[in-house]
């Protein structure tokens, strides 16, 4: 096909409106139902309700070890009074689930009966009828229902069916869902990286989140940007499946096709939702069956199967939505567009009783937002922005007990953090280390407010040479806080391998043929930057590059990797690690304060064994640019 135009979002609508319409297009579109085997049912959508076929237990059984009786025959057994019986006559030795036999109607529990001889037992105590005895249908009764129409089958649930006899179940069929990757840009993970190249993952995570929800994903091969291939496949993948997403080319791009595509075999309703991210997706139906654009970015496909996919996906299987929210307390301010409802992935974690939510990396395509998130927040549009401090409610992506059991972190960056998670995760099960980088001045306002159980640092004074301490005097106060030693690490220039432009120190960031890439304000990199510009009386202005800031020493060190900028300032360790040249400029602290009445809590004692434990130390000094001094050592402040 030649001379395609742009295109333009066809009709866009917010996020309620467009499930309210699009989704009231299939509501009659039943799925088809199979009959399954219960002990294959787990996850399965029941068609019909289940009904018990005998009832549990099917006899009256013995709910304890001892001897079965006649009640009548006990009334006047008392501790003064007590009866004798005999073995065959007036009792049988029974065990738990025996049935019971014909004229005995009761147990008495072992330990109440004393042996007299072989024949003969003594008791002290009178039984009422039926005592200690399981009648027909204690548990389930015949043609007592089960589980109900709709309802998602559970490991408790195949055990109540089996107990009640019933063998096969009637269910909705899985769909099948077909998973189109498109663009001549993505290749898939292992092949030959080229300039240019991206590695095709999305796909793969809508394959897993699909599986995880019981449904049959098809994933095809890769599509490159031609109308006529990408038309084919979705015509192949509409006849073999009852639902089709399509990966990537839902935007406006020139060779986005999809949109034309789907209006030519079937019909779009929405392109475009005013959301994000998450904007682009296409909204549509081809021969009465869903069709979904899902945009490239890793964040909006996500986004869009949590949003539009799986609530879909519920509805078919007449299923409500089981996202489960919190109110926290928001650890900073978050801006937001007036046009589009976003949605924010959260770190969680609880302090002093408030459960804290730290925003993340908000870009598309940042894929380890998901990985590291708790849960979204969603900020309506019409909202310029949500303060810190702000009650809000997150929409939870991890369970409840792993976000009570996390040690929030809110500071500056450093690789030991990873291995301090590592190690918590291996040596004290179910405690996490969540951690948010936002610099050393954001960790010390964040302990200030009482949002983080630690905040990592390495802000130099300069008056005095030491780290840390006079910030926590300065805003914290005295006697409320605690300084915990770190690390002593190296921090240096990250140039490129071979050093091609002969960078030298500092006083090289000034020169016309020199792009330095910074870290955020606050961050205690550019504190040391800054008070290192002013010894030698440079100034930020005549740095190209000085207002381009980065929020970790990797970033930075990736954008000299790739190229972007050809000098950045970061940790030994991630030169090394990333292949990098490097010139020192100086160690420094990298320590952690903590509240006084945190230190003997639980979690960070947890925290400080391992900070101080060999093994720890070992993982570290595997790495370079890092020494071990007074590693753990308490300095009330």
């Amino acid at each position: 096909m030649a001379d395609f135009k742009r295109n333009v979002y066809l009709k866009s609508a917010d996020l309620d409106t467009v499930k309210s319409e699009y989704f009231k297009i299939f509501k009659e579109n039943f799925l088809e139902e199979e009959s399954v085997e219960v002990i294959h049912s787990l996850n399965r959508v029941t068609s019909e309700s289940v009904f018990a076929k005998v009832s549990s237990p099917h006899y009256n059984a013995s709910a304890m070890d001892g001897i079965v009786v006649r009640a009548r025959d006990t009334f006047e057994a008392n501790d003064i009074n007590p009866i004798q019986l005999k073995l065959g006559v007036d009792f049988h030795y029974i065990d738990t689930g025996d049935d019971i036999p014909n004229d005995f109607d009761s147990v008495i529990m072992i330990e109440n009966v004393v042996a007299i001889d072989d024949e003969t037992v003594e008791i002290f105590e009178a039984v009422y009828p039926w005592q200690d005895v399981r009648p027909v249908g204690e548990d389930i009764a015949v043609l007592e229902m089960i589980v109900p129409q709709s309802c998602r089958i559970r490991p408790v649930d195949i055990g109540a069916m089996l107990a009640g006899g019933v063998t096969h179940i009637k269910v909705n069929k899985r769909m099948k869902v077909g998973i189109i990757p498109t663009g001549s840009e993505i290749v898939d993970p292992g092949a030959n990286l080229k300039p240019g190249n991206i590695i095709e993952s999305n796909t793969r995570v809508l394959e897993a989140l699909l599986e995880n929800k019981g449904m049959i994903p098809h994933r095809y091969d890769i599509v490159r940007d031609d109308y006529d291939l990408l038309k084919v496949a979705i015509e192949k993948a509409v006849k073999e499946n009852d639902m089709v997403l399509i990966n990537a080319g839902s935007s406006a791009g020139s060779e986005d096709y999809t949109s034309m595509i789907i209006g030519e075999l079937g019909k779009v309703y929405f392109h475009g939702i005013n959301i994000k991210p998450g904007k682009p997706a296409i909204l549509s139906s081809i021969n009465q069956k869903p069709i979904i654009g899902i945009p490239g970015y890793p964040v909006s496909a996500f986004i869009i199967y949590e949003k539009v996919v799986d609530p879909l996906i519920n509805q078919f299987y007449s299923q409500q939505d089981e996202k489960q929210t919190v109110k926290a307390k928001l650890s900073r301010r978050v801006m937001s567009s007036l046009k589009n409802e976003e949605f924010v992935r959260v770190k969680l974690g609880k302090v002093s009783g408030t459960m804290i939510a730290s925003p993340l990396n908000r870009g598309a395509g940042v894929t380890m937002s998901l990985v590291r998130a708790d849960g979204i927040l969603r900020i309506p549009k019409h909202i310029e922005g949500i303060e810190a401090g702000t009650d809000v409610d997150i929409e939870l992506m991890e369970s409840r007990g792993t976000i009570d059991h996390t040690i929030v972190s809110i500071g500056s960056h450093d690789i030991v953090l990873d291995l301090l998670t590592d190690e918590l995760n291996a040596k004290h099960q179910g405690l996490y280390l969540s951690s948010s980088h936002q610099g050393s001045f954001a960790g010390v306002m964040a302990m200030k407010n009482s949002i983080a159980h630690i905040a990592p640092s390495h802000l130099l004074d300069e008056k005095t040479g030491i780290y840390n301490i006079s910030f926590i005097e300065k805003y914290l106060g005295k006697g409320l806080f605690s300084l915990v030693k770190g690390v002593k690490r190296k921090q240096g220039l990250y140039i490129k391998k071979n050093n091609p432009k002969n960078i030298k120190g500092i006083e090289d960031l000034v020169r016309d043929d020199i792009v330095f890439v910074n870290r955020q304000k606050g961050s205690g990199t550019r504190v040391l930057l800054d008070f290192l510009l002013k010894n030698i009386e440079i100034s930020n202005k005549d740095i190209s590059g000085y207002q381009r800031e980065m929020n970790t020493h990797t970033t930075v060190a990736a954008a000299v990797l790739s190229g972007t900028a050809d000098v950045a300032m970061g940790i030994y360790s991630v030169a090394d690690a990333l292949g990098l040249d490097f010139i020192p400029l100086g160690d420094e602290d990298y320590d952690f304060i903590i509240k006084n009445e945190d230190i003997d809590t639980e979690n960070i004692q947890a925290f400080l064994s391992v900070l101080e434990s060999e093994t720890f130390r070992k993982k570290v000094e595997a790495m370079k640019g890092y020494q071990f001094e007074q590693t753990g050592k308490i300095i009330k402040v």
